[in-house]
């Protein structure tokens, strides 16, 4: 093993825990010592090869993954396998290529680290100098999903060691991949539940609105008919999770234009948007719900004539949102009830509702980011919303 090399394992095992040495007090203008570079460059190594393992374990990750590892480990070959046999090798040692499945079968068999010395390793390869090998299992959720192997001339309990703790390192990653494949089908099951929550009410209204036009005004039946086909391939296409304010919003008109159809004069709406927050990416169909909340539970439910505004604002970091209707209100209590779900709105007919749309708020940004309701009886009730514009979770957009 390199000089280079056995810095970097000791950099690494000191990252670890293993060795954690006691900060110094430096004069601000001298310059980092040996033990400085190689910590940066230890993380510098990790850091280019977690975006791979992030994306599980596949021959594609392994294969990006697998060069950052060598040069993290220092040694002359570093091979990544699973069940299936081996996903990548790296190393100037391609004549133990065709053992490192047979090493690989040992530990997913056992879960136990394995040490290849003796003649297991010799080849007949000129100038070969590998005569050994650590093989450490992967492990995600407490399973052996896979096996990283080290190879080299002499295995030294350093490298044991070393090699276990990147391992494990390794596997923090592939747990990691674990929760982001989770997440994503997670939200992809709240995509189909949110698309099968769409009101049948709704559907249902809207189409006899549209039937009740066909022989009084065949013109506007038609354009209703478009509406709503526009307003269902929104709603119900294969989506990504998250889409652009302009699309949400695109599809709230399209709503609103059907609900006024229905409602006649009773509605108005108004949308007043501030131009510079429509690339904004914001969750699917989350300002549907909201605004079909304030039609149902408060136009509809009062009996007489009502407004919905919709108002987007820019507030620097984040886009501002709310939505507002003038209809009967009701009791604070029963608001944060309608948020924690232990209260159902009246007449729920299977809608997304309010809670719906709060818990995937705090689950996607946190706890500060659910929504604010504000209401009292005869008042209204006033839904607002905030979107942070640079946010982890928006790069699936």
């Amino acid at each position: 093993m390199s000089t280079t090399g056995w810095v970097l394992l000791c950099a690494f095992s000191a990252l670890l825990g293993l060795v954690l040495p006691r900060p110094r007090r430096r004069h601000p203008d001298r310059q980092g010592g040996p033990t400085d570079e190689a910590t940066f460059l230890t993380l510098h190594i990790a850091a280019m090869a977690a975006p791979s393992l992030r994306a599980g374990l596949t021959h594609e990750s392994a294969r990006k993954a697998v060069r950052h590892l060598r040069t993290l480990l220092g040694t002359s070959a570093v091979a990544v396998a699973d069940g299936g046999g081996l996903l990548a090798w790296d190393g100037a040692a391609g004549c133990h290529r065709d053992h490192a499945p047979e090493h690989a079968r040992i530990v997913l068999a056992s879960a136990r680290p394995h040490v290849v010395t003796g003649e297991a390793p010799a080849c007949d390869a000129p100038g070969c100098a590998t005569r050994g090998g650590v093989v450490v299992p992967l492990t995600v959720d407490g399973r052996v999903v896979g096996t990283l192997a080290a190879y080299d001339a002499v295995v030294s309990v350093a490298l044991v060691r070393t090699v276990t703790e990147v391992a494990r390192w390794v596997s923090g990653q592939l747990e990691l991949a674990e929760v982001d494949s989770s997440r994503r089908r997670t939200m992809e099951a709240e995509m189909r539940a949110l698309r099968a929550q769409m009101s049948p009410h709704f559907v249902y209204n809207a189409l006899t609105t549209i039937a009740s036009f066909v022989r009084t005004d065949p013109e506007r039946a038609r354009e209703l008919l478009v509406e709503f086909a526009d307003f269902n391939r929104y709603a119900l296409r294969r989506a990504r999770d998250f889409t652009t304010l302009a699309e949400e919003l695109h599809c709230v008109d399209r709503y609103l234009l059907l609900e006024r159809a229905r409602f006649g004069d009773r509605l108005r709406f108004t949308l007043r948007v501030a131009p510079e927050v429509l690339s904004v990416s914001v969750p699917f169909l989350c300002l549907q719900p909201l605004v079909e909340n304030a039609v149902k539970h408060g136009v509809a439910a009062a009996g007489r004539r009502g407004e919905v505004r919709v108002v987007v604002s820019d507030a620097g970091a984040e886009a501002h949102i709310s939505v507002q209707d003038d209809g009967l209100g009701m009791p604070p209590e029963r608001a944060r009830g309608l948020l924690d779900g232990s209260v159902p709105p009246p007449g729920e007919e299977g809608g997304i509702g309010l809670a719906g749309v709060d818990v995937r708020f705090r689950q996607i940004y946190g706890e500060d980011y659910g929504l604010i309701v504000e209401s009292a009886p005869d008042a209204g009730t006033t839904v607002r919303l905030r979107v942070p514009k640079l946010h982890p979770a928006n790069s699936y957009l």
